[in-house]
C-alpha cells in the first residue's frame, strides 16, 4: 500500500514566503473599473487624481452673517457696530459667501435690531468660519494612493473630488473541491451511515473567505479516484478561479492523491507545516498551461483545515489582492490547567476565556482536530510556540480572540461536572434582556472544586457523593478547599442509572451486571462525580474495576456516553436519565443525587452570578429542567447546607 510521507515541515511563514516567490500575482490578479460607490473594500489598482475641489467654493461654516472683516475692525464690546442691509447678508452653513465678503459672524455673536440693522460687539478676522475653495481637496491633487483598500471614508472622498469610478484589482476568486469516498453532500440532507461523513469543511472556508473579501465557491464532492480529482482540480484551474482549494487527501493514507494530482498540473512547494493542527497542509503553484494559480491542499480534520485557512491561505490571498491582513485583538490571559505540547511544533489551542476576579482566565478546550465544536466554544486560541513543551497552570499567554473584547465581560466562566441543564441555563441566559453567555468547561467535579480553589471561574458544577456522611459536596469542599469562603446552591436532584440501548437487549438492570462477559462498559473520567459514584456502587458490589470490560475507556459528557451506548460502541455507561431519554435509549435507575453549584462568595455579586441565580428559581426554567426527564426541582435555587437530606 503506498502512502504519501512527508517529513520535510516548515514553519507556517516560510511556508507562505515559498509561494510568494513563485507567484505572479500581477499576472494573475487583474484590473476592473467599479463605480465608486460600490468600491468599499476593494485595492486600488492605480493613484487617483482628483478632478473637482473640495469645497468648490468659499462658503460659510457657520450660522450668521457673512461680512468684509475690514469693515468691522471697529467693533468693541463697549461701543457696538451697527452693520446697515448690504455690509451683511444672512447665510447658513454651507452657503456660498456673497461677493465682497470674506467672513462669517456667527448667529449667537449678532445682535439683529428692529431697523434692519445687525449690531456686533466684536470684530471678524479675514476668513473667519468660512470654507475656502480647495480647503479639504484641490483639484488635480494626489487623493488616494495605489494598493489603497477602501473604506467607507475614501468613498466619501472619492465622491467629493469628482470621482464616479475607479480601477481596483480584481477580487480574489477561489474554488473548493471537497474529496472523499465517506463524504455526503450536505445539499442531499443526508443521513450518514457508519463510514461516512457530512460534508461541510467547503462550507467553513467559503464563509471565512468572504468575511476576507474572496469570491469563493463550492462544487459537489468528488470521490476517492484519481481521474475524477484530476477532472475536477483540471476543471476549475480552467475557470476564473485564482485559488483552487483541494479539501482532504493531503495527508499519508493509501487515498490521499492531492499531492500527486497538484504535481501533475504544477509544483508542490510545501508539503507539511511545523503546526498542530493543520500539519499535511499543501500548497503549490500551477504551470503556466494551467494559468500559474495557487494550489491548496486542506487537511480533512475540520480544525486543521481552519488552521491552513487562516495561516497559509488568507495572508496569501491578501497579498495577491495587495490587502494588508488585519490581526485579531489579542489579551493576556492566565491558563487553568497545565498543557503538554511537542516540541518543534507551533501548537493552535482554542481556550474558552473568561473575566474573573480581574483577570482573564482561559481554559483549554478539546485539543482533537476533527472537533470543530471546540471552534463554536472558543472565546480565544493560544499559540503555544515551537521551541516549547507545553504551558504550565497559571503560566500566562496571549490569546487571539474570537469574540469582541467586550463580550468576555458578559461572559460567564463555568468548570466542572458536565450536565444538561448547564445546556438550558445557557440557552436561557442568552434570551436575556442583556444576554451573558456561558463559557463551559467538563473537566469532572473535582476539577470544578480545584478551578474555584485557583480562581479561574465563576461556578463550578459539582455532584460529589460522600459515603462516610451520606452527604453531597460539602465533605470535598472541607477537604479541598478548606479556608475558602465558597456557596453552594442546588440545580437539580437528578437520577443516575445505566443508559442501555433501546429495548435492554441484554437485560442489563443493575452494577452486578458490569461483571459479565458480554457487557462493554464506557466509564467518564477520572475525578468525575459520576465515576466517584460508581466505584463506590461496585466496591459495594463487590466488584473489582478490572473486571469490568470497558472500565478504563473514559468520556467526558453524559452525551457523550450515551452515544457510545446508541452506536454499539459500548452496551452500556453509567449517566443521567436526561442524556438516555434524548437519544431514545433505555434507563436502569441506580441513585437519586444533588447537583449543585459551588460560587466564590467573592463572585456571588457578580451581575452574571446573580443573573443565574434569579433564573433558576423562575417557574418556567423549572418546568424546562424537569421537561428532560430524570430531574427534581425540589431544591432548585436554593443554599445548601451541611447534612440537608434528599426531598
Amino acid at each position: 500500500m503506498k502512502r504519501n510521507i512527508y517529513l520535510d515541515t516548515v514553519p507556517m511563514d516560510e511556508a507562505v514566503a515559498k509561494v510568494r516567490a513563485l507567484l505572479d500575482r500581477h499576472a494573475l490578479i487583474g484590473t476592473e473599473t467599479v463605480p465608486t460607490h460600490e468600491a468599499t473594500g476593494r485595492v486600488t489598482a492605480e493613484a487617483v487624481y482628483a478632478r473637482l475641489s473640495s469645497p468648490t467654493y468659499h462658503s460659510a461654516a457657520m450660522d450668521g452673517i457673512a461680512v468684509c472683516a475690514e469693515r468691522t475692525f471697529s467693533a468693541r464690546e463697549d461701543e457696538p457696530l451697527r452693520l446697515a442691509p448690504g455690509e451683511f447678508v444672512p447665510v447658513n452653513t454651507g452657503n456660498a459667501l456673497p461677493k465682497g465678503m470674506d467672513a462669517v459672524i456667527m448667529i449667537e455673536n449678532v445682535v439683529m435690531n428692529a431697523d434692519g440693522t445687525a449690531s456686533i460687539e466684536a470684530p471678524a478676522f479675514p476668513w473667519q468660519h468660512v470654507r475656502r475653495i480647495g480647503e479639504d481637496i484641490v483639484a488635480t491633487e494626489l487623493l488616494i494612493p495605489q494598493n489603497h483598500e477602501l473604506n467607507a471614508y475614501d468613498i466619501g472622498a472619492l465622491l467629493s473630488a469628482g470621482i464616479w469610478e475607479l480601477s481596483v484589482r480584481e477580487r480574489v476568486r477561489a474554488c473548493f473541491i471537497p474529496t472523499g469516498d465517506e463524504v455526503l453532500d450536505f445539499h442531499d440532507r443526508p443521513e450518514p451511515r457508519p463510514g461516512q461523513v457530512v460534508e461541510s469543511n467547503s462550507q467553513v472556508f467559503v464563509s471565512l473567505a468572504r468575511a476576507w473579501g474572496i469570491d469563493a465557491r463550492r462544487v459537489p464532492p468528488v470521490p476517492d479516484r484519481p481521474e475524477a480529482l484530476t477532472a475536477a482540480v483540471t476543471q476549475a484551474l480552467a475557470s476564473d478561479a485564482h485559488i483552487v482549494v483541494i479539501g482532504a487527501g493531503s495527508s499519508a493514507g493509501a487515498k490521499d492523491y492531492t499531492r500527486s494530482i497538484m504535481e501533475s498540473v504544477g509544483t508542490v512547494l510545501v508539503h507539511g507545516i511545523k503546526a498542530m493542527p493543520g500539519k499535511p497542509s499543501l500548497l503549490g503553484v500551477a504551470d503556466a498551461a494551467h494559468g500559474g494559480k495557487l494550489l491548496v491542499g486542506a487537511p480533512g480534520y475540520p480544525v486543521s483545515a481552519v488552521v491552513c485557512f487562516e495561516e497559509l491561505l488568507a495572508p496569501l490571498a491578501a497579498w495577491l489582492e495587495g490587502r494588508v491582513r488585519g490581526r485579531r485583538r489579542t489579551v493576556e490571559v492566565e491558563l487553568t490547567r497545565r498543557v503538554p505540547s511537542k516540541l518543534g511544533m507551533e501548537e493552535f489551542l482554542r481556550v474558552s476565556i473568561g473575566h474573573v476576579g480581574g483577570k482573564h482566565v482561559a481554559t483549554p478546550l478539546s485539543r482533537g482536530a476533527g472537533m470543530i465544536t471546540t471552534m463554536t466554544r472558543a472565546q480565544g486560541i493560544c499559540r503555544i510556540p515551537v521551541n516549547s513543551e507545553g504551558v504550565d497552570q497559571g503560566e500566562h499567554l496571549r490569546a487571539e480572540l474570537l469574540v469582541p473584547e467586550e463580550a468576555l465581560e458578559r461572559t460567564l466562566v463555568t468548570v466542572g461536572s458536565h450536565d444538561n441543564t448547564i445546556d438550558l441555563l445557557a440557552d436561557a441566559l442568552m434570551g436575556l434582556e442583556n444576554p451573558i453567555r456561558i463559557a463551559s468547561t467538563h473537566v469532572g467535579s473535582m476539577g470544578g472544586l480545584m478551578a474555584v480553589k485557583n480562581g479561574s471561574c465563576h461556578m463550578a458544577g459539582t455532584h460529589l457523593f460522600d459515603p462516610e456522611t451520606g452527604d453531597y459536596n460539602f465533605p470535598f469542599i472541607k477537604k479541598y478547599l478548606p479556608d475558602m469562603d465558597t456557596v453552594l446552591v442546588n440545580l437539580a436532584v437528578r437520577h443516575q442509572g445505566l443508559i442501555v440501548a433501546a429495548g435492554n437487549p441484554k437485560g442489563i438492570t443493575g452494577v452486578a451486571d458490569l461483571a459479565r462477559d458480554d457487557v462493554r462498559f464506557i466509564n467518564r473520567q477520572r475525578g468525575a462525580g459520576t465515576r466517584i459514584l460508581l466505584d463506590w456502587h461496585l466496591s459495594q458490589a463487590g466488584i473489582a474495576p478490572s473486571s469490568v470490560a470497558g472500565y478504563d475507556k473514559e468520556e467526558f459528557t453524559h452525551m457523550a456516553v450515551a452515544v457510545n451506548v446508541l452506536t454499539g460502541a459500548a452496551d452500556c455507561g453509567l449517566g443521567i436519565m436526561a442524556a438516555a431519554r434524548a437519544l431514545g435509549l433505555d434507563f436502569a435507575p441506580l441513585a437519586r443525587e444533588r447537583y449543585d453549584l459551588l460560587i466564590p462568595r467573592a463572585c456571588l455579586d457578580d451581575p452574571r452570578v446573580q443573573a443565574v441565580l434569579a433564573l433558576i428559581k423562575t417557574e418556567d426554567f423549572r418546568t424546562r429542567i424537569e421537561a428532560l426527564g430524570g430531574y427534581e426541582t425540589a431544591l432548585t435555587g436554593q443554599i445548601m447546607t451541611p447534612g440537608l437530606p434528599l426531598p
